[in-house]
């Protein structure tokens, strides 16, 4: 207890903890659309997407900075979430199949791109790879700074077109025939998922920023029906994974960051898809089991019979 009240107190760890609990939060709203939307593999296509940018970014300007190298990020992702929406919008390729396509396109462009990179002379290309597996612990207070202030930026956009969104994510055909422009709702919503992802590279990386993207949200979704308490469980579930998580790997020695935190919330599904109350697997077995001794009461072979 002494040590955890120790870490608590330390500058290093509030400043991790803020900024990872900072991402939890983001995205746990962002992904609680997207969950509902049927795109949660949005964020593991855009992830990987970003990972070109930040080497183009790299190359051209020579600097490490983590603003720019994320502005590369988020233009890279960008250009990909609009190939994604426009393939499917004007071909027969399903969305699975073109956010795959377009995924290992650009995955495959950002390693050739970093290969090249690691074989420039005096390149100084070193903490590039951070942004693959994410390093938290490299968060400084000014990261902190860019994560609140994009946070803050999509939480109002959020506040401004709840009711669209809203909409849009339950019946699109429904917004469409009272004038809503759901094209352009699709790509704002698009936008503002690819600003949470890009806000999580450092933290969590490529590769494990999509679980933090849907995992807070799939969590959420098995405790309530109701949209606005989904959103509100989600991002809590998503800060307090990044505030323990950080702890964990703070307290155990060679324990990553980003995994740590991952893992914590992955724990908190499972734990919501075994306990929670109406959906919960386990409550469902309970409901089985008194059905089948019900029947039985009432004369019945107490067989059940599977939908």
């Amino acid at each position: 207890m002494e040590a955890l009240i120790y870490l608590f107190k330390d500058y290093t760890f509030q400043t991790v903890a803020l900024g990872s609990a900072i991402l939890g939060l983001i995205s746990g709203v962002l992904g609680s659309f997207a969950v509902l939307r049927k795109q949660s593999l949005l964020g593991d296509g855009v992830s990987h997407a970003a990972l070109p940018g930040v080497v183009m970014a790299f190359i051209l300007t020579g600097s490490k900075d983590t603003e720019i190298l994320l502005l590369g990020a988020l233009i890279s992702g960008l250009i990909a979430t609009y190939f994604i929406i426009n393939i499917v919008k004007h071909t027969r390729i399903k969305f699975d199949s073109a956010l795959a396509l377009v995924m290992s396109v650009f995955f495959g462009l950002g390693l050739v791109l970093l290969t090249y990179v690691q074989k420039i002379p005096n390149s100084n290309q070193a903490g590039l790879k951070r942004f693959i597996f994410g390093q938290a612990s490299t968060l400084l207070q000014r990261d902190v700074y860019f994560m609140v202030i994009c946070g803050v930026i999509l939480l109002v956009f959020i506040l401004l077109f709840w009711k669209e969104f809203k909409l849009y994510i339950f019946d699109d055909e429904y917004a469409k025939s009272l004038g809503f422009p759901a094209h352009r709702l699709n790509l704002l919503l698009s936008f503002m998922i690819v600003m949470a992802i890009i806000t999580g590279l450092q933290t969590v990386g490529v590769i494990l920023m999509s679980a933090m993207l849907i995992a807070p949200a799939v969590a959420a979704r098995q405790w309530t029906n109701r949209f606005w308490v989904m959103v509100v469980l989600s991002a809590l579930f998503g800060a307090i994974s990044g505030i323990f998580g950080t702890a964990a790997s703070s307290l155990m020695a060679k324990l990553p960051t980003g995994p740590a935190i991952v893992v914590f919330i992955s724990g908190i599904v499972i734990f919501s898809v075994l306990f929670a109350p109406g959906r919960g697997i386990l409550q469902k077995v309970i409901h089985r089991k008194n059905l089948k001794l019900f029947l039985r009461d009432q004369g019945g072979d107490g067989n059940v019979p599977t939908v």
